[in-house]
């Protein structure tokens, strides 16, 4: 190596997703404070070959659906990082279905991390606690400045503007770039209020967690990759809470259901849900989309109440 130049140490990182129950979890180490990662080795084949191995060996967990995510790259962002040196994460978005923990890891809702994200519950009311600190924070924050009140506004849902609920990440950057969460605080930044709910993780990892939910809700809206998720059968009711809860909304059920039956997704498997209440049909997924799983003229509904 040339003397001055920087030593790069690579890591995989791998932010995995199921819902249970109607709660999106996502797959942690320790208590829960940072995600499953591991160095990229010169043994590993490629880069998704070298993911699988240490994350099912660490998690004892088989890895399902994984696309590449994302590559973080910022300076001092990893305590990992060698002297004099550079830390990359490469990181990457599993779907699965939650099986029992072994070892040091567990499964959390990931609104844990960013309960301003879970509007399930949301109508027409004044803003809680937790949104007053925020928008408070906020508005020190931008301090009248317009580009600043701009970009609170759209990425809020503030000022007319209708919340989007793609904009995760940038939520949850325009919280730290104001100092309102504690990773800021440990970063050093300069804070604009007290930080707001929201447990905090090592590292950037909250960030690249923020980066997967994004993705993940913008890709519900043109990719069925909800299936992965879901047990081999499984009602409409059921479909409609595992899209309710990635993307932290509700939908009209009537609507979702005349939206589903006009994708030509699902098919009945002739067999119904037991059970107190009334038994309602069992579907599943036309085998046909689980082959074409990169299609990209299906959707799943996300029509909101």
């Amino acid at each position: 190596m040339a003397e001055g130049a920087q030593t790069i140490h690579a890591e995989l990182i791998a932010v995995l997703v199921a819902v249970t129950q109607g709660v999106p979890r996502v797959l942690t180490l320790a208590d829960g404070s940072a995600l499953p990662e591991g160095p990229l080795e010169p043994t590993h084949r490629s880069l998704q070959s070298g993911l699988r191995a240490w994350v099912e060996q660490q998690t004892h967990h088989p890895l399902g659906y994984v696309e590449q995510l994302y590559t973080f790259a910022d300076q001092a962002r990893s305590a990992k990082a060698p002297p004099e040196g550079r830390s990359i994460s490469i990181s990457y978005l599993g779907l699965t279905r939650e099986a029992a923990p072994q070892g040091a890891i567990s499964w959390q809702d990931w609104y844990r991390y960013f309960p301003w994200e879970d509007r399930r519950g949301e109508n027409k009311r004044e803003p809680t606690l937790m949104e007053a600190r925020m928008r408070e924070g906020l508005a020190r924050w931008d301090g009248g400045d317009v580009t600043r009140r701009m970009r609170v506004a759209s990425a809020f849902g503030l000022d007319g503007v209708a919340w989007n609920e793609e904009l995760v990440l940038a939520r949850y950057q325009l919280l730290y770039e104001a100092g309102l969460v504690h990773e800021a605080a440990r970063d050093g930044r300069a804070a604009h209020g007290e930080p707001v709910p929201g447990t905090p993780m090592v590292a950037d990892h909250r960030r690249i967690l923020a980066t997967a939910i994004s993705r993940l809700r913008a890709k519900i809206k043109y990719r069925p990759v909800v299936f992965e998720l879901l047990a081999e059968s499984f009602s409409l009711l059921d479909l409609q809470r595992c899209v309710e809860a990635l993307a932290g909304q509700r939908m009209h059920k009537s609507n979702f259901r005349r939206v589903m039956e006009g994708q030509n997704l699902l098919e009945e498997t002739g067999k119904f849900t037991s059970g107190p209440g009334r038994p309602a049909k069992l579907f599943r997924f036309r085998e046909a989309i689980r082959a074409e799983r990169d299609i990209t003229d299906t959707r799943l509904p996300t029509v909101r109440t």
